[in-house]
């Protein structure tokens, strides 16, 4: 087993004694060594001592209710404080003789193997500097630390690099200890679990934050690095207005599944988003305007600033007051309706105008490197960010869309649209939405969900065409559901181009994807009011949930295939955008092999997808963490659309279709066919349990039901509780272990070696079953499901052992991640925090379902903590 790096375990350790000192000041020396008793213990037992076992138990046996909370907080804190430490380990200071992360020097080693294949300099520039990257912050409930610990948690991470130099003196390591100290003691202090659950402005406001707080601060820095590498290896620079990154958000603007997102939800939130916008800005160019003091400037200048001994702060100084004026209004207009006055900024490019004025006058006047500096980042952030921040998306299903025109057509005596085959919709459809005239009377009054769908359209029709991203249908199924909301926005006044974006989500819906594309750029009239090119959304938890990852993945990938290859017929430019969660199970995963791994020619370029709940915080919370991200995003799609991934074999082809057969019968057969399943589930798991936790605004469920009503999130939450993992393996040890059980295990192999699709998949497959616990899922059957259902789970823990065997039998491996032993030691060392964790849930879920207790009751938030604790220590829960 490899060893931590020292550095990172005294951290740990350092966080850890300092968490002690805070426990015993509150609850004393004897509290704390039951703490370490329970921890020793459940050490000794993972290494198979049956003592270290015994006294675990005991241990925990042994506790008064009114310590149930502290310990579960205890060892929550202390995940959570790991989790600080090994965030902090990858971007803290080199030694001169430690290599440099990979994600900082990846980009500069991809240019110059692309140069050594023959690729000229200029044109490398312009496709990178051309590149379409755009991340969709999604805000599903899977982001269980409240706000306020995540900001003492960033502020320790800050006082670790503070104390990351040798040549610190006494007193400064005792200050840096003493911060750290005052920091965990308010952590300790400070509820783990929100008291009331997030609103969706609360959510926004969250994903501004990330922005305020990081990518405001990375984005710029990784376009510098970029500037400088272009350099290097090119000898061009990255153009001014060049954005290769973008953001947009659902957060306030996806209402599939949710109420409490509403039209006037969605406008609140744009409006906040101009003033965080315009807030940021004011910052920039307060300082711009402090330090461009200088005089010489050039005759363009001159005349806009005209005759002041100081123009670059004239000019600055009127962008500052267009700034104040554009916050005030959008602060005002949060009230009440109001227009915008003349002195509000309504176009990006009223905001970079007079900032580039400046730019080009201190390099026409020899002060190139001032320009270079803050004025260059500002013009960065500008381009990548725009006027509003984030571009807003929307999202509805599209049986809301046709319940709204089913309403409509029987209002004007058309008959039921709900009731017409395809191709009358369609030809009702084209219809109208060329004929002129309104569809609806002034005075029609449409029912409350009609009504809330046309108030929706209504926010995208008066919204700037800058502020808005894709309108994305879930549940889409025919050319007719994108034609639908182009008519419902039309009859809201909408009188410009907006991206209509199909969700294909199911396994079924995958394999109609191609048809309905293909029907839709038919269409004469669809194909000429298309602006830009045809977005279509692949989704990723859905088709999971659905047909299990064996056969949704393979389908994912055939439907891209077929995307590329319709698009192409039709001269038509395609952008993909993947709805991919965090976890293996919503199509989760280490992004850069991720993109990598897509179909040849489905980059292209551009990539859109989506960044949800935790991850966001995970990958893009810190400054110098989002620049790694960032760098592997920006590399990773410029490698796939210039040097794509092979063409997949036919005989990989057919391999792959045998084991998505396999894979999507043995997970139905479990999920949906297994009379005892959706009672197994809920007696097993905590899934009843977490939709009383105040996640996100989202209810779990779409509707009532049994599995297939539930979202995908608390689906994959709630057995990655037990660490069960199922949603993320089940199916493939069938599929894989039938095709070792043929001798195809050569075939396997040369498809792991040589195709990155599937070497992707294998790869977050093991990583999955190194996380899955068998010995710990069987506690929560012991204790918590009735004797009937005991024979289902083990079951399914016999499936996980064929899961595991089948792999290891694939990579030639004696251990999982036997490749990666850091990341090996990383899940292990967990485990003495996790397990404890793991028994007091058990407990807690038995005692809770025989007396239900207050939602405030100590019992209840230990629980909750415990929720919270475990998803911590696992990281990627939903």
């Amino acid at each position: 087993m490899a060893e931590i790096d020292a550095r990172l375990r005294e951290d740990v350790h350092l966080l850890g004694e300092l968490l002690g000192d805070t426990i015993r000041a509150q609850h004393g020396e004897d509290f704390l060594e039951r703490i370490e008793r329970i921890r020793k213990g459940a050490k000794a037992a993972r290494r198979g001592s049956e003592e270290g076992a015994q006294q675990l138990g005991e241990t925990l046996d042994g506790l008064r209710e009114d310590q149930l909370l502290p310990v579960a907080r205890a060892f929550n804190q202390f995940l959570n404080l790991a989790n600080i430490a090994e965030q902090y380990h990858r971007i803290r200071r080199r030694r001169t003789d430690e290599a440099p992360p990979f994600e900082t020097h990846v980009l500069g080693e991809l240019l110059a193997r692309l140069r050594g294949d023959g690729h000229a300099g200029d044109a490398l520039a312009k496709q990178l500097a051309g590149l379409e990257i755009e991340l969709v912050l999604t805000a599903h409930p899977t982001e269980v630390a409240r706000r306020t610990l995540i900001q003492k948690y960033d502020a320790m991470a800050a006082q670790l690099a503070v104390q990351d130099h040798d040549d610190l003196g006494a007193a400064e390591r005792d200050e840096v200890r003493d911060n750290l100290q005052r920091l965990i003691a308010e952590a300790w202090h400070t509820e783990e679990i929100r008291r009331v659950r997030p609103t969706p402005v609360d959510e926004a406001k969250w994903g501004f934050a990330v922005i305020e707080h990081s990518l405001w601060h990375a984005l710029p820095r990784v376009l510098r690095g970029v500037d400088r590498t272009l350099q290097d290896c090119c000898g061009e620079r990255l153009p001014l207005d060049a954005a290769p990154i973008r953001f947009a958000s659902w957060m306030g603007g996806d209402r599939d599944g949710n109420p409490n997102v509403t039209a006037a939800v969605s406008r609140e939130v744009l409006l906040l988003a101009r003033w965080m916008a315009a807030d940021l800005y004011l910052r920039d160019v307060d300082r711009l305007a402090a330090d461009l003091s200088m005089q010489q400037a050039s005759d363009a200048l001159r005349a806009r600033a005209g005759d002041t001994p100081e123009p670059y702060r004239q000019v600055l100084k009127t962008l500052r007051e267009r700034l104040r004026a554009t916050r005030s209004w959008a602060q005002s207009a949060l009230r009440e309706s109001l227009a915008p006055g003349a002195a509000v900024l309504q176009h990006t490019d009223e905001l970079r105008e007079p900032l580039e004025l400046c730019y080009r006058s201190l390099h026409e006047c020899g002060m190139g490197m001032i320009a270079d500096g803050a004025l260059l980042d500002c013009l960065r952030r500008v381009s990548s960010f725009g006027l509003f921040l984030v571009r807003l998306d929307l999202r509805q299903d599209a049986a809301r869309h046709a319940a709204a025109l089913g309403e409509i057509t029987e209002y004007l005596g058309l008959g039921r649209y709900g009731e017409w085959d395809e191709a009358r919709r369609l030809a009702f459809l084209q219809e109208e939405l060329k004929n002129p005239r309104p569809l609806l009377p002034a005075d029609y009054q449409a029912s409350e969900d009609t009504a809330e769908v046309l108030a929706t359209c209504r926010v995208a029709a008066q919204a700037p065409a800058e502020s808005l991203g894709s309108y994305v249908i879930s549940m889409a199924g025919a050319a007719s559901d994108i034609l639908a909301v182009q008519l419902l926005l039309k009859e809201s006044g909408l009188r410009r181009a907006l991206r209509v974006v199909p969700l294909f989500e199911t396994l079924a819906d995958l394999d109609n994807a191609g048809p309905v594309i293909e029907r839709l750029l038919g269409l004469a009239d669809y194909r000429a009011s298309l602006c830009g090119p045809q977005e279509v959304m692949i989704g990723y938890s859905d088709s999971a949930k659905d047909a299990g990852t064996t056969a949704a993945a393979w389908a994912q990938y055939r439907a891209q295939e077929r995307l590329v290859e319709i698009c192409r017929e039709q001269q038509v430019e395609l952008l993909l955008f993947h709805g991919r969660g965090g976890t293996v199970g919503r199509g989760g995963g280490p992004a850069h092999a991720a993109i990598l791994s897509q179909p040849p020619g489905s980059v292209n370029g551009r990539f859109r997808t989506t960044e949800q709940g935790e991850m966001i915080r995970f990958k893009f919370g810190l400054p110098a963490i989002a620049e790694q991200n960032l760098n592997l995003y920006l590399a990773a799609v410029l490698e796939a659309t210039l040097l794509p991934p092979p063409v997949p074999q036919a005989h990989w082809r057919e391999q792959m279709d045998r084991l998505a057969a396999d894979g999507v019968a043995a997970y139905r057969a479990v999920v949906r066919e297994n009379p005892q399943f959706v009672d197994y589930f809920g007696q097993a798991t905590p899934e009843q349990e977490l939709g009383r936790l105040p996640l996100g605004s989202r209810p779990a469920k779409r509707r009532q039901g049994g599995v297939e009503s539930l979202r995908a999130i608390p689906w994959i939450f709630a057995w990655t509780q037990t660490r069960l993992m199922l949603p993320a393996w089940l199916g493939w040890e069938r599929a894989l272990g039938n095709a070792l059980a043929r001798g195809e295990d050569e075939t396997l192999r040369e498809m792991r070696e040589s195709w990155p699709f599937f070497r992707t998949r294998i790869d977050m497959l093991e990583m999955v079953l190194a996380k899955a616990d068998a010995d710990i899922a069987r506690l929560y059957d012991e204790r918590l499901v009735e004797p009937s259902l005991r024979p289902l789970g083990a079951q399914l823990r016999d499936l996980l052992s064929q899961a595991c065997a089948a792999v290891l039998g694939l990579t030639g491996q004696s251990q999982l991640l036997g490749h990666s032993p850091e990341t090996l030691e990383s899940i292990s060392v967990r485990d003495a925090y996790l397990d404890p964790l793991h028994l007091l849930q058990v407990e807690l879920l038995a005692r809770s379902r025989q007396s239900p207790a207050e939602p405030d009751a100590p019992l209840e938030q230990a629980l909750l903590v415990s929720v919270a604790g475990i998803a911590a220590g696992l990281r990627n829960t939903g």
